[in-house]
């Protein structure tokens, strides 16, 4: 763990040091110091405000939205018992996509900078609410159910998305792509905010609740016969997931497969246990995130590539190796 936040504090150094402007490791750290309130000499140049109010809103943001979806991704694998469980896989993402591309769309910007953020959480919570109505009208409430609810409701959405970028504004189309493979170029003081809330909200709950977590790893007879009700403590999983998920999708956009690889990655570090596993989801899932938002914006100089195109290529490689060690 401690190797890891020091991994962490590296990469957000460098996240802030490298862009299209290189900017010096000794002043990044000055301004740093200086709008802390630890150095006199403010640096020179527009140095100060690029670190400041640019580049360090976004390290925050990575790190918030890397940490969130790690813990979703490592609880929704517990509830489910499904090692590929991911919120794509439950059409969280989904949902909260086409919420945002309807505005870009169709609605277009009706209460300003919050109109996006408003929307995909709308999409979001629309999407457990429809995944859980199905789940509600069938007869047993297991895991398998819930993923074959959630894959039905994640391509309506995504069809829905695609129908949405056709028939609206085709001048908005560039802006839907970037915003549907996820980013963090929408990073603002006035938005860390409800990112760390996304975040706070699941890895709280996560650690709140470790013990019941804890007696899924058993199965569930045995966690019924330790005084958890399986089926309520999944559907309560989900609907706070599902909050968390759509509150960091309404900032960065669609992010895929990090829920589905820090689970994988965290457990030979932390245990199977839930109180050290949610700590080490949520620290390297800021790790990865923070790391592939830095290949992102250094890969093709001057341009920024979406986040998401990282974290799919390495979600693809990864799903493969777990295939050929048969741990699928």
């Amino acid at each position: 763990m401690m190797l890891g936040a020091t991994l962490l504090v590296a990469l957000g150094l460098l996240s802030i040091a490298y862009g299209s402007t290189l900017i010096p490791l000794r002043q990044v750290v000055g301004a740093l110091a200086h709008a802390a309130g630890l150095g006199s000499q403010s640096p020179s140049g527009p140095v100060g405000s690029i670190v400041v109010d640019l580049r360090l809103p976004r390290t925050l943001l990575a790190i918030a939205v890397g940490a969130g979806l790690g813990v979703v991704g490592a609880l929704l694998q517990t509830v489910t018992r499904n090692d590929l469980a991911d919120p794509f896989l439950f059409g969280l993402s989904s949902g909260a996509a086409a919420g945002a591309v309807s505005v870009i769309t169709v609605f277009g910007d009706t209460f300003g900078v919050w109109t996006l953020p408003l929307a995909a959480f709308t999409g979001g919570v629309l999407a457990a609410a429809i995944v859980l109505l199905l789940v509600s009208r069938v007869k047993g409430q297991g895991p398998e159910r819930l993923i074959l609810a959630g894959l039905a409701v994640s391509f309506l959405f995504t069809a829905l998305t695609n129908y949405l970028v056709f028939a609206g504004d085709q001048r908005a189309a560039h802006s839907v792509l970037f915003w549907t493979m996820g980013g963090l170029g929408l990073a603002r003081w006035d938005n860390i905010g409800l990112a760390a809330l996304g975040a706070g909200i699941i890895l709280a709950y996560g650690l709140w609740n470790h013990r019941r977590f804890d007696a899924f790893l058993a199965g569930e007879s045995a966690a019924e016969s330790l005084g958890v009700s399986v089926a309520r403590m999944r559907r309560a999983t989900f609907l706070v997931a599902a909050l968390a998920t759509a509150i960091l999708v309404a900032v960065a956009g669609v992010i895929g497969f990090v829920g589905l690889m820090i689970p994988h990655l965290s457990r030979p570090l932390s245990g199977p246990l839930h109180r050290n596993l949610v700590i080490a989801c949520a620290l390297f899932g800021a790790i990865l995130l923070l790391a592939s938002d830095l290949l992102a914006r250094t890969l093709l100089p001057p341009q920024e590539l979406p986040i998401g195109i990282i974290t799919s290529s390495l979600g693809a490689f990864f799903v493969v190796i777990l295939l050929m060690r048969n741990r699928l």
